[in-house]
């Protein structure tokens, strides 16, 4: 049986979300964040030595890194599905998206929370910069989601689990005004219609209000 190690309000709703899409059985083991540090538990830290989730055990393999588990998932017990292969047209979007959520996107986001809490002094320029990064890269997304329905193109695929806990969750740490993103918010409108999605975010982080808008 998989097992999904999930922190609340982290990246690891992504594999709580894959699988119930990919409608794989999974076990949830739900850690709680320390309320100090707002960091991972101890029994979660214990897992792995970066002490981040998600984790997931899968028999005998652990593993972290959520690219790497949807990637695993996906081609161990989801038979490629939400993955688009070489032929398909959209492939290379469908890697340029996959990869963008988290080494570009997400990474942007952190840097914003970063340095919107060391309260730098106004004209800041590395805050300043920072902060220009995260609007480019809204726009670029937002210009991409006004030509396709989906990131890879017409499809829902793995790229689009990726990228939604930035756009939505991510909020929570470091707020973003998405009024300016009007295919942004059409996007999540349309993330928020899945069944999946819903089943996901209830087992996960029941009660937690969905920043879809």
């Amino acid at each position: 049986m998989l097992t999904i190690h999930h922190l609340g309000k982290s990246q690891s709703e992504r594999i709580v979300w894959l699988c119930e899409e990919l409608g794989i059985p999974y076990d949830l083991k739900h850690h709680v964040r320390d309320p100090v540090t707002k960091l991972s538990p101890p029994e979660l830290r214990a897992l792995h030595p970066m002490g981040t989730a998600p984790v997931i055990t899968d028999g005998d393999l652990l593993m972290a890194e959520s690219g790497a588990i949807v990637d695993y998932i996906i081609a161990r017990h989801g038979g490629g599905r939400l993955a688009l292969g070489p032929s398909h047209p959209d492939f290379a979007a469908y890697l340029y998206w996959f990869h963008f959520a988290n080494a570009s996107f997400q990474a942007v986001m952190g840097r914003n929370m970063i340095q919107s809490r060391l309260n730098l002094p106004p004209g800041n320029p590395v805050a300043a910069g920072v902060a220009e990064r995260l609007v480019r890269a809204l726009k670029f997304v937002d210009s991409r989601l006004s030509d396709a329905p989906y990131l890879a193109g017409a499809e829902f695929t793995a790229a689009d689990i990726m990228i939604v806990f930035s756009l939505t969750t991510m909020r929570y740490f470091h707020p973003v005004e998405l009024a300016p993103y009007p295919s942004i918010l059409a996007y999540l409108r349309r993330i928020g219609e899945r069944d999946a999605y819903r089943r996901a975010m209830a087992k996960g982080d029941p009660g937690m209000p969905l920043l879809l808008s």
